[in-house]
This record gives C-alpha cells, sequence and structure tokens, in this order.
C-alpha cells in the first residue's frame, strides 16, 4: 500500500457554534468559567449496511495488510523458500509425522513451480514459493499474464505439474506395495483437486476468469455448502470462504465496472475457452480417479 496524505475537509457550514474557552495572558490571573454543558448531536443508530460492513472492512484492511507483508518476505533470509518449507514440516510433523510431512511439503513445491515455470513461460518474473503452515504454499508475481486466458494457463499450470508429481507416488507404491506412498498419493490428488475448486483466487477460479467468471460464486456456494455439512467443523475452510468470496467479489466489480482495458482482459477466444475447459474438466476427472484408486479403505 503506497502511503498518502488528504488535508483535513473543512468544518461544515452548519456545525454548532462553541463559545471559546478564555485563553490566559501575561496581563493577568487566569480566571476559567465553567464551561457551558452542550447537549450531544442526536446520533441516529447506523443502518444495517454500515453495521454489517465495519467488520468486513476490518478484515480487508488485514487481509491488505497481509499481502504487503507477503511482499517483503522474500527480501528476509528466514522467509525463503528452504525457510518456509521447514517450518511448514515441523507444523505438519506434529500431526502426522516428519516423513509424512515432508512428502506432502514437497508435493505442495512441485504443484507451487507449476505456476512459477508457466509465469516465467508468459513473461512475468514470480518468486519461488513460501510456505504458510496449514494454508499452503504462495508466489508473489506483479501480474497473472496479459490477460485472461494467459492467467487460467497459470493457474491450470499447479495442478497439472502437481498431478504429475502425485503419480510419481503411485508408481512407487506399485513397485514398493508401501501403503505410505498410496496414502501420500491420495493426499496429492486432492490437494490438486480441492484448488480447482471455481473459486477466485484458487487454481479453479484462474480457470474461471476465461471460462465463466459467474461459476466464482457457484464455486462459493459449493464451499458454503461444504462447511455447512461438516457442521462448521473446519475453521480453515471457513477462511477459504472469507477470502474467496471478498476476492471474487471484487474481480467481478472491476470486471464490471472496468473500462476497455479490463473488458479486453476477459475477451477470451471461443476456440481457447473451449480448451480451457478441456484440461479443466480432464484434470478433474484424472484427479478424482485417482482419489479412488489410492483410497486406503477401498483397497483393505
Amino acid at each position: 500500500m503506497e502511503p498518502s496524505s488528504h488535508w483535513l475537509p473543512p468544518a461544515p457550514s452548519g456545525a454548532m457554534n462553541v463559545p471559546a474557552a478564555t485563553v490566559p495572558t501575561s496581563s493577568g490571573p487566569f480566571l476559567s468559567p465553567e464551561p457551558p454543558e452542550l447537549e450531544p448531536p442526536f446520533e441516529g443508530k447506523p443502518s444495517w449496511r454500515k453495521r454489517l460492513a465495519a467488520p468486513f472492512a476490518a478484515l480487508l484492511a488485514a487481509l491488505a495488510k497481509l499481502k504487503a507483508l507477503l511482499l517483503l518476505l522474500p527480501n528476509l533470509k528466514l522467509f525463503t523458500t528452504a525457510g518456509t518449507m521447514a517450518v511448514s514440516v515441523a507444523a505438519y510433523s506434529l500431526i502426522w509425522g516428519w516423513t509424512f510431512a515432508l512428502g506432502f511439503v514437497v508435493l505442495l513445491f512441485v504443484h507451487e513451480m507449476g505456476h512459477v515455470f508457466q509465469l516465467r513461460r508468459e513473461g512475468v518474473q514470480a518468486s519461488t514459493p513460501m510456505f504458510i503452515p496449514f494454508l499452503g504454499a504462495v508466489i508473489t508475481a506483479r501480474s497473472l499474464g496479459k490477460d485472461a486466458a494467459a492467467e487460467a494457463r497459470v493457474g491450470l499450470a499447479g495442478p497439472i505439474l502437481g498431478s504429475l508429481g502425485t503419480a510419481l507416488c503411485v508408481v512407487v507404491w506399485r513397485l514398493t506395495g508401501n501403503n505410505f506412498w498410496e496414502a501420500l498419493a491420495f493426499v496429492g490428488f486432492f490437494l490438486n483437486l480441492f484448488n480447482l475448486l471455481p473459486v477466485s483466487p484458487l487454481d479453479g477460479g484462474r480457470a474461471m476468469a476465461a471460462m465463466a467468471p459467474a461459476m466464482w460464486f457457484v464455486g462459493l456456494a459449493m464451499m458454503v455448502a461444504f462447511l455447512f455439512l461438516t457442521h462448521f467443523q473446519n475453521p480453515i475452510l471457513l477462511l477459504f470462504i472469507l477470502i474467496g468470496g471478498f476476492d471474487s467479489s471484487r474481480r467481478w466489480k472491476q470486471r464490471r465496472d472496468g473500462g476497455e482495458e479490463e473488458q479486453a482482459y476477459y475477451r477470451v477466444r471461443p476456440m481457447t475457452r473451449a480448451l480451457v475447459a478441456a484440461v479443466y474438466l480432464s484434470l478433474i476427472a484424472v484427479l478424482v480417479l485417482g482419489m479412488s484408486a489410492t483410497n486406503l479403505h477401498a483397497s483393505l
């Protein structure tokens, strides 16, 4: 966020006139009369929109500060890719043990590098991944490409490379018969499938920017429905819903109210849109089949 300064607005013409207090001078002692009691101006109850918007505005401000912090992280040696990977492995080890945690973080790394490689192919400089325990990983870049088609390619590159990395776990499992690799493959397939939910800023939301941006809200409704079905037992899912809701609404408003440049960004050729849809749906089908094949309960 760039700092900015503004002049204070002048007092409204209808403001209440308050008698000035007596100012002491060097010619005599200071005598201060009792200040008159002023009735506070009438303040009506804020509208329901203002009451509802207040907490969301605070959350938006917090997210903006978080974004600014993420942009600074690459300059801190502690927050290198290796450093954040180590922190994430330590955090996940509390749940799964260090071997599975290491495998999971490596799969996250492979997924994120798909985005990095494609961004660089689009001519956009991108950072290496930084990991956030229990929230995944992020990369920073100045843009996602010149248009929505490029954004879709960047978004789908993560699940494509992530699925290939997970497929290697399946190969090792088949060669060794070790259920560790089967379980790791199942989690890897699920990770990539979750990222294909059509909600911005998830990878599926990137694809929907080129296909049908209105699907952002369908995906958001799916996440809300799942949260209800799980009886609000997943606070991380609630966080994704909040982030997805704000980001989808922001982008929809920009797309609707933007000028010619904004409209041109979302202008995608029908053939390109069909290709994005084919890759997106094929990925979902492959990942669902992968999860079914590596389901430990089904294989017992």
